[in-house]
């Protein structure tokens, strides 16, 4: 597995989360705190790792980190209407 596969298999996780995907046993489930661990763990991995990522690391992890947290944004103010 390399940087990207784990970057991309951690947004899976948070999009399984959002309720976008469905779990494993085929359901889609909606869990806004676990989604929220996911995003603060890419954002913890992206701090963490600045200067050691290619561009295209760099591109995929600001790319999923945008997306996760306007899904994220958007199923919390879905929540609070």
């Amino acid at each position: 597995m390399d940087f990207s596969s784990f970057i991309l298999s951690l947004a899976t996780t948070a999009m399984v989360h959002l309720g976008e995907m469905p779990d494993p046993e085929g359901e889609a489930q909606q869990n806004l705190e676990a989604a929220r661990q996911m995003v603060d763990i890419l954002a913890m991995l992206q701090e963490k790792t600045e200067g050691n990522r290619s561009p295209e690391e760099s591109q995929l992890l600001e790319d999923v980190l945008y997306e996760l947290r306007m899904k994220f944004l958007s199923k919390s103010k879905a929540i609070q209407l």
